[in-house]
């Protein structure tokens, strides 16, 4: 909003025109054929590097429907080459030409965690990154998805589309590949306005240090007892029970790797409880109940059964425990009857963070994480030199937070805490 004057010179505000969304509905140089010959990645490969400037990069994944997390589609576009589309299943053992051209590049990504892991297992990875999800959290944008990030500083209109879609199926339809042409089509010039946002907030170098974690991070290391995070587990009322859960998940898990398949797609979850809580003795009596009567149930009910029978024979010794072992500090509502100085220092500490984050215009989440913090607060001693903010450094440091984080969170939390602990010992 602007103001102008009146005639006796009082401000009046004035509303600015809302700015002209355009849709984009299709690539502005049309939707190129998808390359699927090794011939065809070589001549992609020379085109992309006859372009200059840095390259846009997607993947499409079939989440949901398979078990890999591998890419199904990638989308490339930089300056002067144009767009290209890969098909990666029958290309992949003949990437290197193109790899060599665009591994030394920067890439641009929408949330490159998501795509990198699957780009890497081709052999493909990019010596720098701009990630435009991040940048927009670090500029303090409220809505970091590609859609309102484009509309927001481009002015452009990128329509919902298929990206929840089953990206294996073949052949793929040539709506989808318009979708998937158009993810790239901005994402060059995306970055340079996010870039200038970026200098003009003072934000450059915590983004660069944020890209390069990202791109270093490598494949996220599975969490231990992921079938604890079966839904409804909690019903479970005994360890034998849990322990038919663990051995039906792993069973899935197993049947789900060797087909490519999505867990849920082999068994849902409520059937896991279900055949846990009734311990089923017979293949009869396991296709008595829901879902494991089904006709695509019924060719592994002999897998099903002998999962069962693994749990049933588990002598006691070996059940798993009612609740998950604790690695870390327990839950923050347990804090404050087992650790009340550790309740209030956490109190102080995420206040403090939360001002901080509203100060600087970025998430808490994306200052330092939570459980950082938290562990911190959990297991904080003064140290005996005095020296809070070298004590609190070391642990953000071993914990993984990059330089631009501990500079601006070391010293708000050592405040917090110090505080804390002179409000522990007046109330003692």
């Amino acid at each position: 909003m602007s103001e102008v004057t009146d005639d006796a010179s009082s401000p009046v505000p004035v509303e600015e025109p809302a700015r002209q969304v355009v849709p984009l509905l299709a690539p502005r140089d049309g939707v190129p054929d998808v390359v699927t010959t090794a011939e065809g990645v070589a001549k992609a490969g020379a085109a992309l590097g006859e372009g200059t400037g840095p390259l846009a990069v997607d993947a499409e994944r079939a989440s949901g429907f398979r078990y890999s997390a591998r890419a199904y589609l990638v989308q490339l576009r930089r300056e002067g080459a144009g767009t290209v589309l890969l098909d990666p299943i029958p290309t992949a053992a003949d990437l290197a030409p193109l790899a060599e051209v665009i591994n030394p590049l920067e890439w641009i990504l929408h949330s490159a965690d998501q795509d990198l892991p699957g780009l890497a297992e081709l052999g493909l990875a990019p010596a720098t990154l701009f990630d435009t999800e991040l940048a927009g959290r670090l500029a303090g944008f409220e809505r970091v998805g590609l859609a309102a990030i484009v509309e927001r500083t481009l002015g452009f209109e990128l329509r919902k589309g298929h990206g929840a879609a089953d990206w294996s199926k073949r052949p793929l339809p040539d709506s989808w590949l318009n979708y998937a042409a158009l993810d790239v089509e901005v994402l060059v010039e995306l970055r340079n306005v996010m870039a200038a946002e970026l200098d003009e907030q003072g934000k450059s170098e915590w983004a660069a240090q944020e890209f390069d974690h990202i791109r270093l991070a490598g494949p996220p290391r599975p969490k231990p007892d992921r079938w604890r995070r079966t839904s409804h587990i909690t019903s479970l009322k005994t360890q034998r029970q849990l322990a038919a859960a663990r051995s039906l998940w792993q069973a899935r898990e197993d049947l789900a790797r060797r087909r490519d398949v999505s867990p849920s797609r082999v068994l849902p979850d409520s059937a896991i409880i279900d055949a846990s809580t009734k311990d089923p003795r017979s293949i009869d009596a396991l296709r008595a109940l829901p879902v494991f009567g089904g006709p695509r149930q019924r060719r592994h009910s002999r897998i099903w059964l002998e999962a069962l029978e693994d749990a049933r024979a588990l002598p006691d010794s070996d059940l798993p425990p009612k609740t998950p072992p604790i690695t870390g500090p327990p839950p923050a509502s347990r804090w404050a009857r087992h650790d009340p100085a550790a309740a209030e220092r956490l109190t102080a500490a995420r206040a403090a963070m939360a001002a901080l984050g509203e100060k600087v215009s970025v998430p808490v989440e994306n200052l330092v994480t939570p459980e950082l913090v938290r562990r911190v607060c959990w297991d904080w001693a003064a140290p005996g030199d005095g020296d809070v903010e070298a004590a609190i450094d070391r642990v953000l440091d071993a914990g993984g937070a990059r330089p631009w984080q501990r500079l601006l969170t070391v010293p708000v939390l050592a405040t917090a805490l110090t505080s804390a602990d002179r409000t522990s010992a007046a109330e003692d």
